[in-house]
């Protein structure tokens, strides 16, 4: 990627930089599939250290915590302090993670190594989601999308590669996947270098500031909570299918791990398809519909997969992971806009509520299907799709902006 690509700020809001859109994806694609090995070896942690569902509930949590709870603070740092390099630290940490997992004695060994995991994401999501923004050249979901595209993909390939090399072998062949790490790090360096370039010319040529919308903080605080109330329904429901889909077929129809493992990539895929379609639809007819139809529209479909055989399981999770992966970039982009000039905190403070909703949901459901069963969990979460109704109390920000010019 060369960096002499962008000479102005002006030339960077004009043209959308698809070079370091491609390259930050391919950085969140290594990212992210870097930390779907934790939920992908479930069965055999719980195999090997004869774990329970409260522990396997405890291990994403510990993840969950320490890469959502960093991630606002990331963010408000480097609003002020921008650190260019900063992508290549995240992912250096999710290295040292990686391979402490596969030599991992214990369950506090395997708790110790996904904290460590979860500070590099930390780390790595807020300054890689500004980047996204200031490439997107004025298109921004689209931008969001093609960023959040190879996070979802990444979290898609890696139960499939856990399946393929680990479950056949063993916890020590998580080693391999050191190499992703590596070649993300080179791939960041790159990403870095382009920002520092874009650091020191947008100094020499201040760009104009982002509008601010005309409504009152009291409206702003209250469309930021209805916001957060919709990542807690998304995200929880996630948890449950990013966590427990595996168990929940192996209970019900007697699967194998590794054909487990495949179903759940079918389900993430759909995901990834459905974040960049989100994302333009979002351009192109309004962030708040495609919120108000992702949210709320996939309600009907989780209701019915409790109690579906086994292809159309299958089929209602392809339908389920499209419609509800379609609103995470409008959602991020509508609160960018919300609190202008915050590009980091707003995205760090979303990024980190959805892992943290992912960790606190996939906790409380361990302690749940201790006490009940896997297929009592699918049915409570089946209804939380329906908090989406909430959508309808968000302003109509696009409209405001147009009117700005």
């Amino acid at each position: 990627m060369d960096s002499t690509t962008v000479q102005t700020p002006k030339q960077v809001v004009q043209k959308t930089v698809f070079g370091v859109l491609m390259a930050i994806s391919v950085g969140h694609f290594l990212n992210d599939m870097l930390q779907s090995i934790i939920p992908s070896v479930y069965p055999l942690l719980k195999r090997n250290f004869h774990l329970n569902f409260t522990q396997i509930g405890l291990i994403t949590f510990t993840f969950q915590v320490t890469s959502s709870l960093l991630q606002p603070f990331v963010g408000l740092f480097t609003d002020r302090k921008p650190r260019p390099f900063s992508l290549v630290g995240g992912m250096t940490l999710s290295l040292v993670g990686v391979l402490l997992l596969s030599l991992a004695p214990s369950f506090i060994g395997v708790l110790g190594s996904v904290a460590i995991m979860g500070v590099g994401s930390s780390i790595f999501h807020p300054e890689s989601s500004r980047l996204a923004r200031l490439a997107s050249g004025g298109k921004k979901g689209l931008a969001q999308s093609i960023f959040q595209l190879g996070g979802n993909t990444g979290s898609a390939v890696g139960p499939l590669l856990v399946a393929l090399i680990v479950v056949p072998n063993g916890l020590r062949y998580i080693m391999w996947f050191i190499l992703a790490a590596l070649l993300g790090i080179i791939i960041l360096s790159k990403v870095g270098q382009w920002y520092k370039d874009h650091l020191n010319s947008k100094a020499k040529n201040p760009a104009k500031d982002e509008p601010h919308l005309n409504l009152s903080k009291t409206k702003i605080v209250w469309s930021l909570v209805v916001l957060l109330l919709l990542i807690f329904s998304k995200f929880f429901y996630l948890a449950c299918m990013s966590n427990y889909f595996t168990f929940f077929l192996i209970g019900k129809f007697h699967l194998s791990i590794q054909q487990s493992q495949l179903y759940l990539f079918v389900f993430l895929a759909s995901i990834a398809a459905g974040t960049l379609i989100g994302g333009y639809l979002g351009d192109k007819f309004g962030r708040k519909y495609v919120i108000w139809f992702s949210i709320l529209g996939v309600a009907p479909f989780t209701l019915l997969l409790p109690y579906a055989d086994l292809f159309w399981t299958v089929a209602l999770s392809v339908i389920i992971g499209i419609i509800l992966s379609s609103a995470f970039s409008a959602i991020v982009v509508y609160a960018q806009e919300l609190v202008p000039g915050k590009v980091g905190t707003v995205s760090g403070l979303f990024f980190g509520l959805a892992f943290g909703m992912g960790g606190l949901g996939s906790a409380l459901l361990g302690i749940l299907a201790d006490h009940t069963s896997i297929t009592y969990v699918f049915k409570v979460c089946a209804f939380l799709p329906l908090i989406g109704i909430v959508t309808g109390f968000l302003p109509d920000i696009e409209g405001r902006l147009k009117a700005k010019g």
